[in-house]
């Protein structure tokens, strides 16, 4: 006889194969709810605490990924790559791309090849570093001392898109915050491509204040996945704007400070940093 979480595995692995095999029609939420034999609410709720998304972000993330595999050939049409997909016309289809790909299908289908990112190399107090933006906000941060090398990772990212080495106002706001211009935070704005789950755990992370310390559990319990410390593990260290989004304020629940893309050091550098300034302001 299988128990409560056996059954409710079973049922989210049904679901799951129902959309994959049915995306091209679009189910609705009621639709694969009764597939399974449970009500909307309660689907809803059981989906999004497995999955870690709602069935209406999975089936988008299942009829994006087709798109990308049609607009992979470049004789196909947006129109024909929408029809293909289930959706009803190519406004559609450009939403969900924007939406999930943080690009329009064009933009996806060239590669970025239509994006435009200026770039500039600065100093802070944890060493050089690179800071890159398009027209809406600041794309890539990272720590580097080598420019080349620096310069090759963010062409990495965006493999197709032109490069301009200037410095800007939304980079220019971003540096601020260096050196402790905190009014310049409302003022910088971020252009990021990223799944609906990482979005989430980043702006979990903006809700750090500076020189407090969280967890990945606590970050996971945060967006309402408390089994997903993994899955938050993983999406932090993938956050490609260093220090603007403080995955450095992430730790270990033993208190570890675990690892950072920029290094172990840097991130004890920083932690200090930040606790230094925060008790200096409060006294």
């Amino acid at each position: 006889m299988m128990n409560g979480q056996s059954t409710n595995y079973n049922r989210i692995a049904e679901a799951i194969e129902y959309i994959k095999k049915n995306f091209k029609k679009q189910p609705s939420l009621d639709e694969v709810a009764e597939h399974v034999h449970l009500s909307p609410f309660h689907f809803q709720r059981l989906f999004t605490e497995w999955v870690g998304t709602s069935p209406k972000k999975f089936l988008q993330y299942i009829s994006v990924e087709h798109a990308k595999k049609i607009l992979t050939d470049k004789r196909a049409t947006l129109s024909e790559t929408a029809f293909e997909t289930g959706l009803s016309g190519t406004s559609r289809l450009h939403d969900l791309f924007i939406n999930i790909e943080g690009m329009t299908p064009a933009e996806y289908r060239n590669g970025g090849a239509t994006l435009q990112i200026k770039y500039s190399f600065a100093e802070s107090p944890f060493g050089n570093l690179i800071v890159a933006s398009t027209l809406k906000g600041i794309c890539y941060m990272a720590f580097e001392d080598d420019e080349e090398k620096a310069l090759n990772n963010l062409k990495a990212r965006f493999s197709e898109a032109t490069f301009q080495r200037k410095l800007d106002l939304w980079q220019q706001n971003a540096l601020f915050i260096f050196q402790n211009d905190w009014s310049k935070l409302p003022e910088i704005k971020l252009h990021l491509k990223a799944t609906d789950f990482q979005l989430k755990v980043w702006e979990a992370l903006l809700k750090i204040p500076m020189g407090q310390l969280s967890t990945y559990s606590s970050i996971a319990k945060q967006i309402g996945n408390p089994n997903s410390s993994r899955a938050v593990g993983t999406a932090i260290g993938s956050n490609p704007v260093a220090f603007l989004i403080p995955c450095h304020r992430v730790i270990q629940a033993t208190g570890n400070f675990g690892g950072y893309m920029w290094g172990n050091i840097r991130k004890t550098a920083i932690i200090g940093w930040e606790g230094a300034k925060t008790n200096n302001e409060n006294e």
